[in-house]
């Protein structure tokens, strides 16, 4: 993975946009230099009027003004369009960046991170991010309303002329030295803002596992406590962006006030007429825009380093997986050798013939690290596992997965119709039917209203925990993989409909390779061969009833 700096991010969004940026760039040059012609422009007039310049003088002098007016007001109109589509586009781009990266099947992006996280970087950070393509043509245009004010000034009088040219980076300089606080608190302000929702859409998530293990209380606790820590970031967040503020417009108030102090004195002593004075005071008054965009560019600038930063770290992170390899099994033959890593400590060693139908008894610990290596989420410390004599770990970790489907027990399913997830990852042309018997999704839909054709909700929450699971288990058998390893898929139906599944299981596997892990006995009473693991090695290897009849510690397991 090539390493991304929070600099990197920030030259490619503007490399990027550089078209939307330089369109609406030179649109807002415009207007801001048309705002600066006002003043002088109504100087003018009244020195016509005043000096009794003709009534044709005056009335040419108002044209161009109405002009000046005109075109600073379509400037205006179009090039902010255009700076906001520029925003916008930004935005776009950076979040389908982040999603590539956290879809990629390598995977890496998500480690230590919660959901909620994710969200928020690709969300609020990428919209502060983008917010650049509308801040840098405004600071473009603040630059040309400067340079041009300082041009009439200096033809009003040289003085103040050069007061502004001599003042405005120094002015400038303080502005982005103000700016540091900010830009080092807005970081863990959309830090903990982010941790903050990731652990609300984990409690939202598992809210009827905790109200059945009544821990309701707890993950309100720990909610509050995350919630409370976020408050307080956003509140520092928000003091140091209410100083910094504050600190610019008592900066600019008083650069203003010397400039109009010294154009005072100046007409005083008549070195001004009275349209140049005007124009003086009104360029003053006209300055206090530019001025304020400084600081409010500045601070978009620390927020923007301060994101990318954050996108920086995830598009960089290392991935889990690696290989280019590609695996097109013939059979489905699985064999596993010296597998250690993490609670299998051991060396696990493991042979599935293909077209079998295995269960597998493991500890939680072991069961997870084991689906984690067949699914290639992550590659073992040591050990090799290999699909008809391929190893997976020099594969692609798309194609591993493409031979080896592992579908785990809380499964996910997506926004859609339960038709539409039953297809979801089925090859094209599949008929739903058969998996869906397989899974008993058919009694779902029977007592659904409208049907397969019926909505799940976001993550698959119209349904009930048991109706989720046979659905998911559909989708899985729809795939029609090679080798298709399942975790648990029916702790939450009733005795009844689980023996159904494991027959109607057994029956839409026959001559596909099938693993199981599990302790149901009605799924492992339908496997060819069970394999009870203990301590990261194979303990004891048979059918289920042999097992059962002769091996204590796994009737312990299976039967409580």
């Amino acid at each position: 993975m090539v390493a991304v700096t929070g600099a990197r991010v920030l030259r490619t969004a503007v490399r990027e946009a550089r078209r939307g940026l330089s369109g609406a760039g030179v649109l807002l040059v415009g207007h801001q230099a048309g705002e600066a012609m006002v003043p002088v422009l109504v100087g003018v007039v009244i020195d016509r009027a005043v000096d009794g310049g003709g009534v044709e003088s005056l009335l040419f002098w108002l044209a161009v003004l109405a002009v000046d007016f005109a075109v600073l007001s379509l400037s205006y109109r179009y090039g902010a369009r255009a700076a906001a589509i520029a925003s916008v586009r930004t935005d776009q781009r950076l979040r389908l960046r982040i999603a590539d990266r956290v879809l990629d099947p390598r995977g890496g992006a998500e480690a230590g991170r919660l959901p909620g996280v994710l969200a928020g970087i690709a969300v609020a950070d990428a919209q502060r991010v983008g917010a650049l393509g509308f801040a840098l043509p405004v600071a473009l245009s603040a630059v040309a309303a400067l340079v041009v004010a300082a041009v009439a000034l200096l033809n009003i009088s040289v003085p103040l002329g050069l007061l502004i040219l001599l003042g405005t980076p120094p002015l400038l300089f303080v502005v982005h030295l103000l700016g540091k606080p900010l830009e080092r608190r807005s970081g863990p302000e959309q830090e903990r803002a982010a941790r903050a929702a990731g652990v609300a859409a984990d409690l939202v998530t598992g809210v009827r596992v905790l109200k059945g293990i009544g821990a309701e209380r707890a993950a309100v606790a720990r909610y509050r406590l995350t919630s409370r820590d976020a408050l307080g970031a956003t509140l520092r967040a928000t003091g140091a962006q209410a100083w910094y503020s504050g600190t610019v417009l008592a900066l600019n108030g008083l650069f203003l006030a010397l400039v109009a102090l010294v154009g005072g004195r100046l007409a005083a002593d008549g070195a001004l007429s009275v349209g140049q004075l005007v124009s003086a005071v009104g360029l003053a008054q006209f300055l206090i825009g530019p001025l304020e965009v400084f600081g409010w560019v500045n601070g978009r600038l620390a927020q923007a380093r301060a994101s990318a930063a954050r996108i920086a770290e995830v598009l960089s992170a290392p991935p889990a997986v690696d290989g280019e390899g590609e695996v097109t099994p013939a059979g489905g033959a699985v064999t596993v050798r010296g597998l250690r890593h993490g609670a299998l400590r051991d060396g696990l060693d493991l042979d599935v013939a293909a077209g079998a139908f295995v269960g597998v008894v493991a500890t939680a610990d072991e069961a997870v690290v084991l689906l984690d290596c067949l699914g290639r989420e992550i590659d073992p410390e040591e050990g090799t596992v290999e699909v008809d004599g391929v190893g997976l770990e020099a594969c692609a970790p798309a194609a591993a997965r493409r031979a080896v489907l592992v579908a785990g027990h809380d499964a996910l399913l997506f926004t859609g119709s339960v038709h539409d997830n039953v297809l979801a990852a089925a090859p094209v042309g599949t008929d739903p039917a058969p998996a869906m018997r397989a899974a008993q999704a058919d009694e779902v839909v029977a007592g659904l209203p409208a049907g397969a054709s019926t909505e799940v909700g976001d993550r698959g929450t119209a349904l009930s925990g048991g109706q989720r699971q046979r659905v998911a288990l559909a989708r899985a058998v729809a795939a029609d993989p090679a080798v298709l390893v399942l975790h648990d898929p029916t702790t939450a139906v009733d005795a009844v409909t689980e023996a159904r599944i494991a027959d109607g299981l057994r029956a839409a596997r026959r001559g596909r390779t099938t693993v199981v892990v599990t302790a149901s006995p009605a799924l492992l009473a339908v496997a060819d061969r069970v394999v009870l693991v203990e301590a990261g090695r194979v303990r004891a290897d048979g059918t289920h009833a042999d097992l059962l009849r002769d091996d204590a510690r796994y009737r312990k397991l299976v039967l409580g």
